[in-house]
């Protein structure tokens, strides 16, 4: 299936599907992210929050409870705890990465500093947990605040790993569980829980959820080598440039002579980088098939998370959330 076999995307259908339910969150998180002693906080947050992301975090989470059946109005709160949860975690990864660009515009660490962006990312972590509180399930705040642990212990391990070129992919599928599918997974497993559904439907949702993760990370490491700018975000050839290790140029290296051996310690390990090396790390990449073996693996995870929905029940929820599966990859071509 090609990204023009899509006619409209599935988000898109299924934000339509959850509209009234997103307009909800939509309140909850302009309430949540006020602060009467410190605006900086509301201004740092909506810098972000209203930048033109999919939410597609959020959405899952509502999909999922609805799939499920549920007709309250906690799974509200759920969702914008992942928003928030999400929102802290890009503050704070774009101080550790230095970045300067987010969703095609400046990051709030450019645009404020360092210490705005880390204590106002802070801020959302407390919020989001006041929030998982309030439905006063506890499966759920262990689901919840098990994926923040997850994230903070990927984000680590990627600052362990960086410019290591013996790192596995082993390590890199440990990391972008960590650090991507961990939140994806919680978000959908929650909306079964909320739903008072039975560990099956809820450990279906969390298998569909981390797959989804794994592939969605697959497809972006993938789309930097090979994407437009414009359309990502950043610029083709960041992650290079910022010499982090991600399964094209892991499998690229597995796969290394001597001299390009040579190459990947010198451009990752040393940062010695100078004008050409990207088209030759991409001349490399594709000498070996990295980036298609890197689109069969995300391939592979997507099938895995269509899969996890076969016992869900059939419908338009159900539809777009596989439709969205096949997108993530889809977008590759």
């Amino acid at each position: 299936m090609s990204f023009d076999d899509f006619s409209r995307k599935p988000h898109d259908r299924l934000a339509e599907l959850m509209a009234k339910d997103m307009e909800g969150v939509g309140e909850l998180i302009r309430a949540r992210m006020a602060s009467r002693h410190a605006p900086r906080i509301p201004e740092v947050t909506a810098h972000l929050v209203e930048a033109g992301g999919k939410r597609l975090r959020p959405l899952l989470t509502l999909a999922s409870a609805r799939l499920c059946g549920y007709d309250g109005e906690d799974h509200l709160r759920l969702a914008a705890t992942v928003e928030f949860i999400h929102t802290a975690t890009l503050l704070h990864d774009d101080v550790v990465d230095e970045s300067g660009q987010r969703r095609g515009r400046p990051t709030a660490n450019l645009l404020w500093d360092n210490k705005s962006s880390v204590l106002v990312g802070d801020y959302l972590f407390a919020r989001a947990f006041q929030l998982m509180v309030e439905p006063g399930n506890l499966r759920v705040l262990d689901i919840l605040s098990g994926a923040a642990a997850t994230i903070a212990e990927g984000e680590v391990l990627q600052l362990t790993a960086a410019q290591d070129i013996a790192t596995t992919e082993e390590t890199y599928l440990q990391v972008i569980r960590g650090k991507t599918a961990a939140l994806f997974a919680a978000a959908c497993e929650v909306g079964g829980v909320i739903a008072g559904r039975d560990e099956t439907v809820s450990n279906a949702l969390h298998a569909y959820g981390d797959a989804l993760g794994i592939a969605f990370q697959m497809a972006d490491d993938l789309l930097d080598w090979q994407g437009e700018g414009g359309a990502i975000g950043k610029n083709v050839g960041d992650d290079f440039r910022e010499r982090k290790l991600t399964l094209p140029v892991i499998r690229a290296i597995a796969a290394a002579d001597e001299t390009e051996r040579a190459f990947w310690a010198r451009t990752i390990a040393k940062g010695q980088q100078q004008d050409g090396d990207l088209d030759e790390a991409q001349r490399i990449l594709g000498k070996h098939g990295a980036l298609d073996a890197t689109r069969r693996e995300a391939e592979g995870w997507a099938d895995k998370a269509v899969a996890s929905l076969s016992d869900l029940p059939e419908g338009e929820i159900k539809a777009c959330m596989t439709d969205l599966a096949r997108y993530v990859v889809a977008r590759l071509t």
